[in-house]
């Protein structure tokens, strides 16, 4: 079982701190990776591990649990600081990230990191994977989710797309898309790349129950997704109005926040102020 569930959603804030300090922590000792996206899921993350994700970290593979797939895989690292925060694995894995023979490689892989449920890297596959896997629990039948956590960027893929037209046309509402709308990308804004207009009505008209939320506060992505599991009728969809780097604001504003070489005073200075603000957020 989670770790806070029972708590108010008060706890939450102070978990998401936990989660941003230990992203920043790993990504400064492995001196490069993943920031922007990693940041921009942190919110959501605590919700899914703080709240509404049904597991048990000292069963990874249990069969009743819920299922995340992290569709953008380069977020990787958010993931893993979620699940050592969980209690999923020692903390001192993190600074393994992309060791050779880690448990922590780049991108997820079920094989090697316990309470990882799907191994992406490759865009757009981690929704078709997500779908597979809402289509065999409903056929089971009971109550278990799949959240599928994609990025705008990764939109860009028609993989996605006809995956979802699959989980719209079967009503799969046991699978919950949530969509990190942080407007950027590996090459630069995403609507300078490829404008994807507006995600939240493209939802709506492929038959998706759809809700557009402010994705740094926790309390709203709480009561979207209890909403969304409340109706059975149509697939589910949240947008997550969010900003690469997120809750860093040196990173927020950061040209190439995508990927960062943790090698210049000026990174490092900002990253470890950063750390040691949050460790205090973390703390309360």
């Amino acid at each position: 079982m989670n770790v806070i569930k029972e708590e108010t959603n008060q706890a939450l804030v102070p978990f998401a701190a936990s989660i941003r300090r230990d992203v920043l922590k790993m990504l400064l000792h492995r001196g490069y990776g993943h920031v922007g996206g990693s940041l921009s899921i942190v919110e959501l993350l605590a919700v899914l591990y703080g709240k509404q994700l049904n597991y048990r970290a000292d069963e990874p593979e249990w069969e009743d649990r819920d299922y995340l797939v992290l569709s953008k895989g380069h977020s990787g690292p958010g993931v893993y600081s979620a699940l050592a925060n969980s209690g999923f694995f020692p903390k001192d894995w993190l600074y393994t990230l992309n060791d050779g023979g880690t448990n922590l490689p780049s991108h997820l892989d079920r094989n090697k990191t316990p309470g990882v449920d799907a191994t992406t890297g490759s865009l757009g596959q981690g929704t078709s994977i997500a779908t597979g896997i809402a289509a065999g629990l409903a056929r089971k039948g009971g109550d278990q989710y799949v959240y599928l956590i994609v990025g705008d960027g990764e939109l860009n893929e028609g993989q996605c797309w006809e995956a979802f037209q699959y989980l719209a046309h079967a009503k799969l509402a046991n699978c919950i898309v949530c969509i990190d709308e942080n407007k950027g990308q590996n090459d630069g804004k995403s609507e300078e790349i490829v404008t994807h207009f507006d995600l939240q009505a493209k939802m709506e008209a492929f038959g998706f129950f759809t809700q557009k939320v402010n994705g740094r506060d926790v309390e709203a992505i709480d009561e979207a997704i209890t909403t969304a599991k409340k109706q059975k009728a149509q697939a589910n969809c949240i947008v997550l109005d969010t900003i690469k780097g997120q809750g860093v604001p040196f990173f927020e504003t950061f040209a190439g926040n995508h990927s960062v070489k943790f090698n210049g005073p000026e990174v490092i200075e900002a990253t470890e102020k950063a750390i040691r603000l949050l460790e205090k957020e973390a703390n309360k």
